[in-house]
């Protein structure tokens, strides 16, 4: 196409302004075709969200308490920095002693503090002077809703120390296991021991935070604080395994032979005729036969076609069935009493009857040395009549005793004893199971050489074999061998058989029960256990005196006083026992159980101990070793010189009008080696103290035999 000239220039307005330049469109062009267009992909439209929407947003509106009035911030000026202090001038201090430091004002001059004014660090009052009562207490629950940190945090370290720990609540059913102290009831109940001890205190009852409580007291007082105390009879490992064993099914019960012990006066023949029933039953091939340090043999009897076994029990004496009965080993069934032909019912004879008679044991009479010339009708029946007088009425005479005459020497009566030893056992009809675990009673123990400790024990229930666990009071472990009476090695044994085992750990006491168990723990466990039960039960065991019997009788329902008298001549023994039986009610009767003439011996104290009785002493008094023993047994010992003293105790007891009086303190004893007679003097005693201390001018007693 031909050029286009340009469009002339406009001439210039009126103002001088040149004019805009008008420019002629653009010529349209025609050419080929346009080129192809890309396929590109139409987008996805955008999804709206479904329901109504805002298409602004609502204001929040808070809500809170009407703002009364905004207080400007109290401008507080901002502390000086003092400068360093030094000793004189220049750099560190300032101008010397009366010279002001630089950049401080003069002393007295600008100070904004007057005398009796606000101090500058403390809380400034003027900002809540203008307002009103309701603002104030609105400003106090604002601040009592708030915690602190501090606070917050004081209250979480004392919450963690004390998370063990419950509190106990007071009131409700309390249970408790006895025996237990005022401090072990205050730690169950949680009632104060402070207030414990004082309501015993009002109640006339002397007790500290660590005194024993019997159990109908705690009862009794723990009512004022509404709670319901229930005790409960701790049981040990021990006492739960016995239970076991009463529990347990007997599977083969079969009878058994007597278990018989010997009991008599020194000298009238008890060993003699020991050692001819078991000669008789030993074989003449049989060396030694019998191991001598075996206190417990059994010889077979025949009658008839059957052989049965009657046991023996070869105690030292009465002490010794005492000894085992107080620990509550009534193991004994037929008690023999030996009574020498020539010389009649003695004092060991009265107490072994008493003995027997305590523990309800039957008694037949061997009256032994028969042979001899002083053994004639005359002094048999006068010997008779002494059985009789104690309680032992001869079936000659129309009683119930047996009497057999015997000879330890010439063998005459053993086997008639035996047969009638044999008979009382079936009229008895005693029964052991002979099946499980074996249970018993320990008969005596020893140290040995080469074995260890060794008990000689009477497996009475179930079988005992070698490398069963076993406990026994204190002492525990496995049986490693058993031996019988006539030396024997065995691998089992059963009932009613004495033997001897080794393989304890400790020695137990005469009477105590063992019993096999199934792990030698469980009888490690049940040996501490006792050990820790005696422990306790010893401390917190009131002692039972004549002071507090009526006590005892009003709160455990004990319906006799037993008293176990001791005199110094017999008259005296027939007076006070006649006297003292006198004594009593429709509701408590007073028993004599035992009375001899002499001093008080071991055997009145163990005697004492197990039936819980009294001792009364006449114008006697107990030994050493007497008075040792019943202070370890707690076993009260009275007294007297007076009959009249004993009666009126006695009755003051039943009725419980007895109170604490003055008694007799010892203070030592001595022992009269020598006696010198000076003349202007007279005798010098020349004594070596045995105990105790020996003061001037204090009062002194004599005894002969402490009598």
């Amino acid at each position: 196409a031909p050029a286009q000239s340009p469009t002339p220039a406009a001439k210039a307005d009126d103002n001088g302004e040149a004019p805009a330049v008008v420019r002629p469109p653009a010529p349209d062009i025609k050419g080929p075709s346009q080129p192809p267009q890309m396929n590109v992909p139409t987008r996805p439209k955008t999804i709206a969200p479904a329901g109504p929407q805002l298409e602004k947003k609502e204001q929040i509106k808070l809500s809170g308490p009407k703002v009364v009035r905004v207080e400007a911030p109290e401008q507080v000026e901002a502390p000086r920095r003092r400068p360093p202090r030094g000793p004189g001038g220049g750099n560190f201090g300032g101008g010397g002693a009366g010279v002001p430091m630089e950049g401080r004002p003069p002393r007295g001059a600008g100070n904004a503090r007057r005398r009796g004014g606000d101090r500058r660090d403390g809380p400034d009052l003027s900002a809540g002077r203008g307002w009103t009562a309701a603002d104030l207490a609105e400003r106090e629950a604002r601040l009592q809703r708030s915690g602190g940190y501090l606070k917050q945090r004081q209250n979480q370290m004392r919450s963690s120390a004390n998370a063990g720990q419950t509190p106990a609540k007071i009131g409700g059913k309390v249970t408790i296991a006895a025996p237990f102290s005022i401090k072990d009831l205050s730690a169950a109940t949680g009632v104060k021991g402070a207030d414990i001890v004082k309501k015993l205190f009002m109640q006339g009852v002397m007790a500290t935070i660590n005194s024993a409580i019997d159990s109908e007291k705690a009862q009794e007082i723990m009512i004022d604080w509404d709670i319901e105390l229930e005790v409960a009879e701790a049981k040990n490992a021990e006492e739960q395994v016995a239970e076991q064993f009463a529990e347990r099914e007997r599977k083969d019960e079969r009878a058994r032979g007597p278990i018989v012990t010997i009991l008599g006066h020194v000298d009238h023949g008890k060993t003699s005729l020991l050692d001819r029933i078991r000669n008789a039953n030993v074989a003449d091939g049989e060396a030694g036969g019998i191991t001598q340090a075996t206190s417990a043999f059994r010889v077979p009897v025949t009658t008839g076609d059957n052989e049965k076994f009657v046991t023996f029990i070869d105690t030292p004496g009465h002490e010794a069935f005492t000894a085992m009965r107080s620990r509550g080993a009534n193991v004994t069934d037929i008690v023999v009493l030996v009574v020498a032909a020539d010389d009649g019912v003695m004092p060991q004879t009265i107490e072994s009857i008493s003995h027997s008679k305590a523990a309800g044991v039957p008694i037949i009479v061997a009256l032994n040395k028969i042979d001899k010339e002083q053994a004639t009708d005359a002094n048999i029946q006068r010997i008779l009549g002494q059985l009789a007088e104690h309680g032992l009425n001869p079936t000659d005479w129309g009683g119930d005793t047996e009497i057999v005459r015997t000879s330890a020497i010439k063998g005459t009566g053993i086997q008639e004893l035996l047969e009638i030893l044999d008979l009382q056992a079936e009229v008895l009809e005693l029964k052991s199971d002979f099946s499980g675990q074996a249970q018993g009673t320990v008969i005596e123990a020893r140290p040995e050489g080469g074995r260890g400790n060794v008990a000689n024990i009477l497996v009475q229930e179930g079988q005992l074999s070698v490398g069963d666990f076993i406990v026994m009071g204190r002492a525990f472990g496995r049986v490693r061998d058993i031996t019988d009476d006539r030396g024997n090695k065995l691998k089992s044994v059963l009932p009613p058989l004495p033997v001897q085992i080794s393989g304890i750990n400790d020695l137990p006491d005469a009477g105590d029960k063992f019993y096999c168990v199934s792990s030698i723990k469980e009888a490690e466990k049940a040996a501490e256990q006792r050990r820790d039960r005696e422990r306790e039960t010893q401390l917190s065991q009131p002692k039972l005196t004549l002071d507090n019997m009526f006590s005892q009788i009003a709160e455990m329902d004990l319906k006799e006083i037993l008293v176990v008298l001791k005199a110094d001549v017999q008259g005296s023994v027939d007076v006070l026992r006649s006297e003292i039986e006198k004594v009593g009610n429709e509701e408590v009767k007073v028993r004599v159980i035992h009375s001899a003439v002499g001093g008080i011996t071991e055997s009145d104290i163990l005697l004492a101990e197990a039936s819980k009785a009294i001792i009364i002493g006449f114008n006697v008094i107990a030994n050493a070793k007497g008075r040792a023993l019943a202070e370890d047994k707690g076993v009260e010992i009275r007294n007297y010189q007076v009959i009249y003293h004993i009666v009126e105790d006695m009755r003051k007891a039943v009725e419980g009008l007895l109170t604490p009086d003055i008694r007799q303190e010892v203070l030592g004893h001595a022992e009269v080696r020598q006696v010198f007679k000076v003349s202007k003097v007279g005798a010098i005693a020349g004594c070596y103290v045995t105990d105790g201390v020996v003061q001037r001018d204090a009062f002194i007693r004599v005894t002969r035999d402490d009598v």
